[in-house]
């Protein structure tokens, strides 16, 4: 429960966390429309740009001092997906120059293998302490194995691996590091009614047409301040019934259904319970929805936000620009 970082405010008095939250909110949408507009290409241009970004994102979580651990952590959830896409790509890309070739047996002895890597990957995982690594490594050993037990095949089957392939491997892998890396920033440096303020303010427009946007802006918030809490809450109960002997890692399918459901009841009636008493107090504070508000902080932008504006929208003209050199 701890690796969702999506929503987690981790305080400090960095020049990110003093930046206006409709430049950091506006920032984020230019960094990922030219993330997004960088096109796969056969040359090398589009995965070197990627890398810069990814520098770039590192360079920001240094000088935020958000934990190197946390922004880990915040990759895990996706391991699988990263690990998934990097393979279909060399699978499928037959472009460009044949780098190597490779002949992979599915046979008797290897599905033997792979089924016995699988229960000791899963029984070993918890005492690893960098499970990121050790499931890319158990990834390797499984195509690993089937490359050398060729005994008893009913399946043969090669992998061409081609440098277009290679280079689009890389750079899809990259570019969702690095949305995952740039939104968890903005939740990381940012609080709640701030991310609030910035959401209602960029929308602002659109109440010409008579879009609550007011409204939106205070649904979204709410949802990001409260994964976290409810994810807080899950992993309590689940400490909870760990402790009256449920194990939710070693038992069967079975009891695991079992034990998942006795799991999202409690949750519900929590989350029921929690908006209740949310609504009850903002009510108590006087909150109308639609009415007009007032706020006890008020933001100006600063020199340091018209430098931000500036370099994000630079950005996103070179990548602009890329396109039609």
């Amino acid at each position: 429960m701890n690796n969702i970082t999506l929503g987690q405010y981790i305080p400090g008095d960095s020049w990110l966390h003093r930046l206006d939250p409709r430049i950091k909110l506006f920032s984020l949408v230019v960094l990922l429309v030219g993330t997004f507009i960088i096109p796969i290409s056969h040359h090398l241009i589009p995965i070197i740009s990627m890398l810069v970004i990814f520098v770039g994102m590192m360079l920001l979580t240094a000088s935020a001092g958000i934990p190197m651990k946390k922004v880990i952590n915040g990759l895990r959830p996706i391991v699988f997906l990263l690990t998934f896409t990097f393979f279909i790509q060399l699978f499928f890309i037959t472009e460009g120059t044949l780098l190597a070739s490779f002949d992979f047996y599915l046979s008797l002895a290897s599905v033997l293998a792979i089924v016995f890597i699988i229960f000791f990957y899963n029984w070993t995982k918890k005492y690893i302490k960098f499970k990121v690594i050790y499931f890319l490594l158990i990834v390797g050993l499984i195509f690993f194995v089937q490359a050398v037990l060729p005994y008893l095949s009913f399946y043969q089957y090669k992998l061409d691996i081609y440098d277009q392939g290679l280079l689009r491997a890389g750079f899809i892998f990259i570019r969702i590091t690095n949305v995952i890396i740039m939104t968890s920033l903005l939740t990381f440096t940012t609080m709640t009614t701030d991310l609030n303020y910035a959401i209602e303010s960029l929308l602002k427009p659109l109440k010409w047409i008579k879009v609550p946007v007011d409204v939106i802006a205070m649904m979204l918030s709410l949802t990001l301040r409260y994964i976290p809490t409810l994810l807080g809450e899950t992993e309590k109960i689940m400490k909870a019934q760990a402790s009256r002997g449920v194990d939710f890692k070693e038992s069967k399918f079975k009891d695991k259904v079992v034990q998942i459901i006795s799991l999202l009841i409690p949750v519900f009636v929590i989350s029921f319970k929690r908006a209740e008493d949310l609504g009850n107090a903002m009510e108590v504070r006087g909150y109308v929805i639609g009415a007009k508000r007032t706020r006890i902080d008020l933001y100006k932008i600063g020199f340091t936000d018209v430098v931000s504006v500036i370099v994000v929208l630079l950005f996103l003209a070179t990548i602009i620009l890329m396109r039609f050199i």
